[in-house]
Order: C-alpha cells, then sequence, then structure tokens
C-alpha cells in the first residue's frame, strides 16, 4: 500500500510515528490484515509532484493500494483546476495500468477563495472517483476543519490528537479495497 500525500500525510509538525499513516500500519496489523504501508508522503507536495515521482514509486514498491492525498497545496495556491484534474488523471491512470486500486482522499478548501473555486475544488474528487472507478474518502478533514483547537498554531496542519480521526476519515473507504 503506497501513501502518496503532502504534509497532512507527512507528519508535518508532528512527533515521529503519530500521523494518521504510522497509525494505519498500526492499524492493519491489530487486525491481522497482512499489508505493508510505504509512506511516501512530502510536505509541500503537489499533484504536480505526485504526478512526477508515482511511476518510479511504482516501479519500486508494485503497490496493490495507491492513497492519493494531494491537492491541497494546489488549491491553497490557487493553481489551474483543469491542471490538477489532469495530474489526478495520470496518477490514477498510472496507478490502475499497473493494477493498482486507487483511493483519493478529498480536500477542501477556505471560503476566502472564492465560492465557485472552493466549490469546484471540492467536487473534483468525487467527480474523478466515479469517473475512473476510484474509492473516494470525501474529506480528510471531516469532524476536524472547524475545530481550531485540533489544529497547529499554523491553522493548516492538524495536531497529533485529530490523526485518529483523520484515519477514521479514510478507513472505511479503504477497508472496502482491502478484500
Amino acid at each position: 500500500m503506497l501513501v502518496l500525500g503532502d504534509s497532512l500525510s507527512a507528519e508535518y509538525g508532528l512527533s515521529q510515528g503519530t500521523g494518521w499513516v504510522t497509525l494505519l500500519a498500526s492499524r492493519l496489523k491489530s487486525q491481522s490484515l497482512n499489508a505493508t504501508v510505504i509512506n511516501a508522503s512530502i510536505s509541500g507536495d503537489t499533484s504536480s509532484g505526485g504526478k512526477t515521482r508515482l511511476w518510479s514509486l511504482i516501479e519500486k514498491y508494485h503497490p496493490s493500494i495507491v492513497i492519493i492525498e494531494l491537492g491541497g497545496n494546489d488549491g491553497l495556491r490557487g493553481l489551474s483546476l483543469a491542471a490538477t484534474e489532469s495530474n489526478f488523471r495520470s496518477m490514477i491512470s498510472i496507478a490502475q495500468k499497473n493494477k493498482a486500486k486507487v483511493l483519493l482522499i478529498g480536500m477542501r478548501l477556505p471560503p476566502n477563495y472564492g465560492h465557485t473555486y472552493t466549490e469546484k475544488f471540492a467536487g473534483l474528487y468525487a467527480r474523478l472517483a466515479q469517473e475512473t472507478g476510484s474509492a473516494l474518502a470525501p474529506f480528510l478533514l471531516e469532524g476536524i476543519a472547524d475545530n481550531l483547537q485540533l489544529f497547529q498554531p499554523d491553522r493548516i496542519h492538524p495536531i497529533a490528537a485529530a490523526h485518529p480521526r483523520m484515519l477514521d476519515n479514510v478507513w472505511p473507504h479503504l477497508r472496502s479495497l482491502l478484500k
């Protein structure tokens, strides 16, 4: 299982081993599910960076599941939604051509980016999942985003106490791929 993500998956600002990806590996082990989790997340990564790195990661690890937790930095930078969508389509295609199941992890943006951009950004994940047959965890920060106490001082990165909830937001959608 390969996690291709940004700072939300790379344990930015956290003690090592407290992020949701590490918690995922522990949960898999505790449930006797034989899966190795490779965390290939990089703080600051965009969909373009993920697309660039994915092929070599697949060649190296041969994952049966690719979890894509990217796009937040694209949105925060106001990058073209068409370019972000194209990058996601490429990543999904690369994974599926290599016989990996794909789980997209959705993200939302703060309202100050404008209603039209934020709505189109949020809808991108569901549309791509439906069109490509990928699984979708609709919003990584569900139940967290509105509680500033669950964020580091930058108000972007959740504290360690929020990461179990992040895993719970991903787990049911990932669990269905483990069958």
